[in-house]
């Protein structure tokens, strides 16, 4: 079921490295991005792939991980995401990214957790740097990057608290908590 999918897809940020990622399957999860709606059809979406250990190694030093966990710097040696998919703007064809990107990110996030995976959209990027790492020509803007592995951590989510705090935390055990809004908080009448 798609309720299934959607509570499944969660920001996860620590990973079973040595568990790899094929190009096969990020070809895949890009091939769902492809396939979902595009505002006018337009299309701009364009994607870097990678899954060698090498081409990871350039990316993950250019992304901000947590913002919320002060005392966390991001995943360890050994807990880092397996795979990335760079998304980027064809400014060529469009200045303007952001219905497109939020449908393709989901479309990949679901996707992945249709296969056992997790992922994490990151904006934090420092995009100078990684578009030098990678060598992204700058008719393409650096739209968001989605670190993708095996999870290796529980997320759960909670009802937002009595004074209204949405920040995501970590309890004694490790458990990642996500303060969620009540449905009835969200709709108005």
């Amino acid at each position: 079921m798609i309720r299934d999918l959607v509570l499944k897809a969660r920001s996860y940020r620590r990973f079973h490295e040595s568990e790899r990622i094929s190009e096969k399957t990020l070809r895949e999860l890009v091939d769902l991005a492809r396939q979902s709606g595009s505002g006018g059809n337009l299309q701009p979406l364009k994607y870097i792939l990678s899954w060698q250990p090498e081409k990871n190694a350039l990316i993950f030093p250019t992304l901000a991980w947590a913002r919320y966990l002060k005392d966390w710097g991001g995943p360890k040696e050994g807990e880092r995401p397996a795979a990335y998919i760079v998304m980027l703007g064809d400014k060529t064809i469009t200045q303007s990214f952001n219905y497109d990107a939020g449908i393709a990110s989901q479309s990949i996030m679901l996707g992945a957790a249709e296969q056992g995976l997790g992922g994490c959209l990151i904006g934090s990027i420092d995009r100078v740097a990684l578009r030098k790492a990678l060598e992204i020509p700058e008719n393409y803007e650096i739209l968001l990057v989605i670190a993708l592995g095996k999870p290796a951590e529980k997320v759960v989510l909670d009802p937002v608290g009595p004074d209204g705090n949405i920040k995501y935390w970590r309890d004694e055990h490790d458990v990642h908590h996500v303060p969620k809004r009540a449905l009835d908080d969200i709709i108005l009448t």
